[in-house]
């Protein structure tokens, strides 16, 4: 059957429809009508229009689609790469952060991932890799901190972190610390901990802590500790700790304690404490070598010295060993020495004079004295 004029421009302008949708392709077509469905070349345009707009805002420019991408200048966000000359309204990096001078005010913002300043570089909190003169974190530096100068945190320092001049926080300090001229920590201390003057706490100390000159604690200290000049704490001291001129405590003492000159608790003993010249506690169960004097109110044990034992009106219960052992309270064991004192003797004395103020076989007696 032949065909009408009017069904050949018919099949004529259909034909054309369907060339002109292969050739122009879904990429390329015009905006949809109000209602239909975008293409995805029209959403992925609107995507990177928003972000671009929002990248500006932000106050930063740079090839960025949804946060993610590369940065230049102070944006809030960005997951990728940021430089920016200083920062004054960082929120968050997932990334690097890259900054020449330090942060305008007090340091914004969370840094996860690196964060790197040619002069110093700080943030609200930084978890990754901090590298600069300085790094900052106004309240938590975790991870590894490098810095010629200094490192700090207003409340905790996690990681490692080494600092040509210092290294410090306001609030607890883990992992290994490492400051040219010194460490420090207002609240607590635990790892290895070394200053080149100085370590110290306003808390409790444990682990490894090294100063050249001092090292010391507010609060218990535990571990190993080495102070070049002295080392020490408030409260309690357990571990090893070996002062260059003196170790101490303020309340009891465990383990082995070595002073050049002294060695001593507030409280009590108990372990091995060396003095060079002085060592005691009120109360010692152990050793206490000296010297020059060794004493306090009760030792069981042995407490001996170069020239002066002292017990005031409590107990030996062990052995004293010294030129001169003045016993002021109860002897119960063995003295030796040039000349012993016991006001009250439950042992022996030997030594070139003994006197037995009270118990004693004789009150004074040559070589030897013993009582019941």
């Amino acid at each position: 059957m032949k065909s009408s004029p009017l069904a050949a421009i018919r099949r004529r302008v259909l034909a054309g429809s369907w060339a002109s949708m292969l050739l122009v392709g879904p990429g390329l077509a015009p905006v949809s009508p109000a209602g239909a469905q975008e293409t995805p070349a029209a959403q992925d345009s609107a995507r990177f229009q928003r972000t671009a707009a929002d990248t500006a805002k932000n106050g930063g420019v740079g090839l960025v689609v949804d946060d993610y991408g590369i940065s230049f200048g102070d944006s809030r966000r960005i997951n990728g790469l940021r430089f920016n000359f200083r920062d004054s309204r960082l929120e968050r990096v997932n990334g690097l952060n890259f900054t020449v001078w330090t942060p305008k005010d007090d340091a914004t913002g969370v840094v996860n991932g690196v964060a790197i300043g040619i002069a110093a570089t700080g943030a609200k909190v930084i978890n990754g890799l901090g590298i600069g003169f300085g790094v900052q974190g106004t309240d938590r530096l975790t991870g590894v901190m490098l810095t010629v100068l200094g490192a700090g945190s207003g409340s905790a320092l996690q990681g490692v972190t080494i600092g040509g001049l210092g290294v410090g926080t306001g609030g607890r300090a883990v992992g290994i610390n490492i400051g040219g001229l010194g460490v420090g920590a207002g609240e607590s201390m635990s790892g290895l901990n070394v200053g080149g003057l100085g370590v110290g706490s306003g808390g409790p100390v444990s682990g490894m802590t090294i100063g050249g000159l001092g090292a010391g604690s507010g609060g218990n200290l535990s571990g190993l500790t080495i102070g070049g000049l002295g080392a020490g704490a408030a409260a309690d001291m357990q571990g090893v700790t070996i002062g260059g001129l003196a170790a101490g405590n303020g309340g009891h003492m465990k383990g082995l304690t070595i002073g050049g000159i002294a060695a001593g608790a507030g409280a009590s003993i108990d372990g091995v404490a060396i003095g060079g010249i002085g060592a005691g506690s009120p109360h010692t169960r152990g050793v206490l070598l000296s010297g020059i004097a060794a004493g306090g109110e009760d030792v069981d044990g042995l407490v001996a010295a170069g020239a002066y034992v002292r017990i005031e009106k409590g107990e030996l219960r062990g052995v004293g060993i010294a030129a001169f052992n003045h016993i002021q309270g109860v002897q119960k064991g063995l003295t030796i020495g040039i000349f012993n004192y016991a006001s009250v003797l439950h042992g022996l004395q030997i030594g070139l004079l003994n006197y037995a103020k009270k118990n004693g076989r004789f009150p004074i007696l040559p070589i030897v004295n013993w009582g019941p």
